[in-house]
């Protein structure tokens, strides 16, 4: 006996919608099973300057005080990875540190690029050499940062999102260096003024590289206002000659005032 049309078209639609129903399901169950966190990235990310670092981090110095360590103790994550590597560029990024990244990682940090734009070796010449020289190291460093820099951030990005495709990621910027005005021993105005310049001109970059890739930018120079190198309360370290690697990174104050709260807002 022939099926009428009306049961026949019954029955596609229950069959229609048993399908969706079943891939929406496997879609919530993969969405739910990606709950892993993994912190890529520099010294920024890495907690150097902090103290308090992992003995089996090594060079990298990985501190139990830097904002992805302490936001993983409070949010117990499913697993828990943290490469993030002192001195790391976007290469470094590429070639050690996205291991742990799978379909199951749900949220991602990294901040990379000041290295590959010479940070530290702005900072040397500023606070070594005249006003003129610092402005010149900087204006090297932002033609980088126009040329070079956005190409090298869109392969990291790209292989971060090919690696976890289910993840948030979150793509933290750095701060503003020094108050101005006021007094600031063996630092000009001019020197700080263009440092600061400096610092917006790489957020800037960072935070279009990373919004074109769908991440999220967080920016912590609101976060750091007020607590900047001379005002006073300062939450990031001045130049430490008996170690030197401590220098214009976030203290421990930094980390858990300036980092953690912005990326607890977006993660």
């Amino acid at each position: 006996m022939r099926r009428s049309r009306f049961a026949v078209f019954t029955t596609s639609l229950l069959l229609a919608v048993a399908a969706l129903t079943g891939s929406a399901a496997a879609q919530a169950s993969e969405e739910a099973a990606a709950t892993g966190y993994v912190a890529l990235g520099d010294s920024y990310s890495s907690g150097v300057g902090a103290g308090s670092y992992i003995s089996s981090s090594g060079d990298c110095k990985r501190s139990t005080k830097a904002y992805p360590y302490l936001w993983a103790a409070a949010n117990s994550p499913s697993s828990f990875d943290f490469t993030a590597c002192s001195g790391a560029r976007t290469g470094d990024v590429l070639a050690s540190q996205l291991g742990p990244l799978d379909a199951g990682t749900g949220l991602v940090s990294l901040s990379v690029g000041g290295n590959d734009a010479g940070f530290a070796d702005v900072m040397t010449t500023c606070v070594l050499q005249s006003d003129s020289s610092c402005v010149s190291r900087i204006n090297t460093a932002k033609a980088y940062v126009d040329s070079t820099l956005p190409g090298q951030l869109d392969k990291v990005y790209s292989a971060v999102r090919a690696k976890a495709p289910a993840a948030h990621v979150v793509v933290l910027g750095y701060p503003r260096f020094y108050q101005l005005g006021g007094t600031c021993p063996g630092l000009s105005q001019t020197k700080r003024s263009a440092i600061n310049s400096a610092a917006d001109y790489l957020n800037t970059a960072i935070a279009k590289r990373a919004a074109d890739h769908g991440f999220t930018f967080g920016d912590v120079r609101s976060a750091f206002t007020g607590h900047e190198l001379c005002s006073g309360d300062a939450w990031l370290n001045s130049l430490n000659l008996l170690n030197i690697g401590d220098s214009y990174h976030p203290k421990a104050a930094g980390q858990t005032g300036g980092y953690l709260p912005v990326f607890r807002n977006v993660a």
